[in-house]
């Protein structure tokens, strides 16, 4: 029986771009698989009220959720090698806060 994961979409639009001369891109959807519910993890970090702002708490809750997943899943990679110690104390003392 296949493992159970969490199925999400996320949709990334511009709202205006810093330099006049850069392209607009049309807006980027994407689905993928996560075995935590993101919004359990986003709902935590902001009641630990680690950023003033709480709109940075739900950045750094997903962008920090889609990497840990994709090292997760990418385990045996080199490139993530030496991150895989340093993530795992990260979490635990993000865990601890």
């Amino acid at each position: 029986m296949a493992k159970r994961t969490n199925r999400y979409k996320l949709t990334l639009e511009e709202i205006s771009l810093a330099r006049e001369e850069d392209l607009s891109n049309a807006p980027l959807t994407l689905e993928f698989d996560n075995h935590d519910n993101i919004f359990n993890i986003i709902n935590a970090i902001k009641s630990k009220n680690i950023f003033d702002d709480e709109n940075q708490s739900t950045e750094f809750a997903i962008g920090l959720k889609m990497f840990t997943e994709i090292i997760l899943k990418n385990r045996d990679q080199e490139l993530f090698k030496e991150l895989q110690s340093a993530i795992g104390e990260f979490m635990k003392k993000l865990k601890s806060k």
